[in-house]
């Protein structure tokens, strides 16, 4: 590689990890950090980096990847079960913002081929923004929340007439039509070829492969699929993106769907992140502020106007004032294929260079504030949306009324398979109990059911009271979501202190923090699945049932202190979120001359750095429960319990001082 080509790697890997960090930091989505750090280093800016057809073309596999895991997502049945919401709402959002924003453009005196590609520039959304905030605010089966998903899922899909529409917009007026009908013609016959002939030898090639258990194999042949399906539909005049897609929709067909989705994301997140950087370097901040007018406008169109669009179309078709206000609210921002749209569009010219740069600002700032509209949008339904209240009293008001007579009851928070079997439990003993959902559906067939099941936000203060919070003799929260948890334990804190919480996580990341927000109990799926485990194996190697009894009582009286942590391996990579490490152990070697020989521990002070020492080994005796005053000597080796960076400190601590 030549020198200048590695400082450009260097310089833009350099900015896209200390931007990104910082991004993450402040909980925005990390694809807005590598538009920036395209925009910084980029030929407009700092100069750092030049532009490049290489660059573009290997940014343009990010766009590849991205397309093949939406093949991959490409679900019949579930767009079955929600084709009210994609087919019905989602067609009508992508299909009126094309033909609104085509009819203004033509107003303004731009051409309608314009005018379509910018339409369907500025009718997407982007699906990462919308999917991370949905799922942390736990609105994904809410009535909003339902209809964003379908209006993102139909979007997804409408990319690809697009990705083969915008290509042929550029060709003269008679040859248009033509074009356009050879497109249709050439995606139709590719994609019969692929789907039809493709679909019979993909699932026994994969069996094949699958077969020679070589993982390196396999990934290889992941890649050979994707970019030798890309490159037949380049070869015949459509484009890469189109036969990623493909590739993704036939091996959703086949049992190895979610291992080729975990093998690919490396690539995908790596390139795609490229992809916006090049996007980031398109912005021309002289142009930019030379025509901020027009930069505001695009804004105040996506913002403004496409949010009012989306809550009318979802007004119109039976929606709530509330829940249309608050489609329109989410939706109202550009997406990831936007950018993707954009950057062919201009490509080909189909879009003057001038309303490029605007439309870029634009679309980015937009995507800057969709978190925050987002974050703020139940404030705003409350202060715009006049039923809202409306609506929310009547709602607490079927709360309060199915809990009226309920005294020493027990509140469900979450209905799913916990809830549901926690209920049967407690029903068994005679013990009321009230469960709080936020799934529509669940709701109404649990209640036709005769269930004790209402629509409400347990996070909410309004909603916990009218459950009979005051009454309540006990709360149990089902669902392992941290976030949400800690906002029911903060108002259980403030108005009935007294009152114990069992709450429900999948490891032990958060037990300390659930008991430090005031749970009674955490009940860590992994952990008691450990113990079952456990009990079991003892009880096959012929241990008494007294004794296994008790193991597994004190296990759980110490808060699972034997199963907290775990010695990594290479398989425990793919497990792990990057954003939210988990304790695990780590084995120290005191060696000679370290600085904790001869010193005990709490002199050394690692619960200031959020370690925990669970065991020391001296001469090849193991103790379980070092005491503070645990002098360490040259050869042991201690085992401690935390996060990668605070171990990395202790161990720093215990060999340097």
């Amino acid at each position: 590689m030549p020198h200048d080509s590695l400082e450009i790697a260097l310089i833009v890997l350099a900015a896209a990890v200390a931007v990104v960090v910082a991004f993450r930091r402040l909980d925005l989505p990390p694809l807005l950090g590598y538009l920036l750090v395209g925009i910084l280093v980029g030929p407009h800016t700092l100069g750092w980096v030049a532009e490049s057809a290489e660059a573009s073309y290997l940014a343009e596999f990010g766009v590849v990847f991205l397309m093949f895991t939406i093949g991959l997502e490409f679900n019949l049945p579930r767009l079955r079960t929600m084709r009210g919401e994609v087919f019905g709402f989602g067609a009508s959002q992508v299909i009126a913002t094309i033909v609104l924003v085509m009819l203004l453009s033509m107003a303004l005196g731009a051409s309608w081929q314009s005018g379509f590609a910018i339409g369907a520039v500025l009718c997407m959304s982007s699906t990462a923004i919308l999917g991370k905030m949905l799922a942390e605010r736990l609105e994904l089966n809410a009535p909003h929340g339902r209809k964003i998903i379908g209006a993102a899922l139909f979007q997804d899909l409408a990319v690809v007439p697009l990705l083969i529409a915008i290509p042929a917009l550029a060709r003269p007026g008679e040859e248009l039509a033509w074009a356009l009908a050879l497109a249709v013609v050439k995606a139709t016959a590719v994609l019969f070829v692929i789907l039809v002939l493709g679909q019979r030898l993909m699932r026994r090639w994969y069996h094949l492969v699958a077969r020679q258990k070589s993982s390196e194999l396999f990934i290889l042949n992941v890649l050979l699929t994707i970019l030798g399906l890309a490159f037949l539909t380049e070869r015949a005049g459509l484009s890469l993106a189109l036969g990623a897609f493909l590739a993704g929709v036939l091996i959703s067909e086949t049992e190895y769907r979610y291992q080729v989705e975990e093998d690919i994301r490396p690539f995908r997140e790596v390139l795609l992140g490229f992809f916006f950087v090049t996007i980031g370097m398109l912005l021309d901040w002289k142009v930019v502020f030379a025509n901020w007018i027009w930069v505001g406008a695009t804004f105040a169109l996506l913002v403004g106007a496409k949010g009012a669009l989306v809550a009318a179309l979802s007004r119109l078709l039976g929606a709530d004032p509330g829940v249309a206000l608050r489609t329109g609210l989410s939706l109202a921002h550009a997406g990831e294929f936007g950018f993707v749209l954009l950057q062919l569009a201009g490509r080909h010219a189909v879009v003057d260079a001038n309303v490029m740069q605007s439309l870029l600002a634009g679309m980015v700032l937009s995507m800057l504030a969709a978190p925050f509209l987002i974050q703020h949008s139940e404030r705003l339904v409350r202060r715009f949306a006049a039923g809202e209240w409306m609506a929310r009293a009547l709602e607490l008001h079927r709360i309060a009324v199915q809990t009226m007579s309920a005294e020493g009851h027990v509140i469900i928070c979450g209905y799913g398979r916990s809830g549901q079997n926690l209920a049967r439990i407690l029903e068994r003993e005679a013990i009321p109990f009230i469960a709080l959902d936020l799934d529509p559906q669940r709701i109404r067939e649990a209640a036709a059911a005769g269930e004790s099941v209402v629509y409400g936000d347990a996070a909410r203060r309004e909603v916990l009271i009218a459950a009979g919070l005051k009454r309540a003799k006990a709360m149990v929260i089902t669902y392992a979501n941290t976030a949400s948890a800690l906002r029911v334990l903060s108002v259980v804190h403030r108005e009935r202190p007294d009152l114990p919480v069992l709450v429900r996580t999948l490891d032990d990341a958060d037990i300390d923090v659930l008991k430090r927000a005031g749970a009674a109990e955490v009940v860590s799926e992994i952990m008691e699945g450990s113990l079952m485990l456990g009990s079991h194996a003892l009880m096959l190697v012929g241990v008494p049932l007294n004794r296994v009894l008790r193991r597994i009582r004190e296990a759980r009286q110490q808060r699972y202190a034997l199963f907290r942590g775990f010695f990594r391996g290479e398989s425990d990579e793919v497990a792990e979120s990057p954003e939210k490490p988990q304790p695990r152990l780590h084995s120290v070697l005191v060696t000679q001359g370290a600085a904790a020989v001869g010193r005990p521990l709490q002199q050394l002070r690692l619960e200031e750095l959020d370690v925990e020492v669970t065991a020391i080994r001296r001469r090849g005796i193991r103790g379980l429960a070092p005491t503070p005053q645990t002098r360490l000597e040259e050869g042991d080796v201690v085992v401690l319990l935390g996060t990668p960076e605070a171990l990395a400190a202790a161990e720093m601590r215990l060999l340097q001082g």
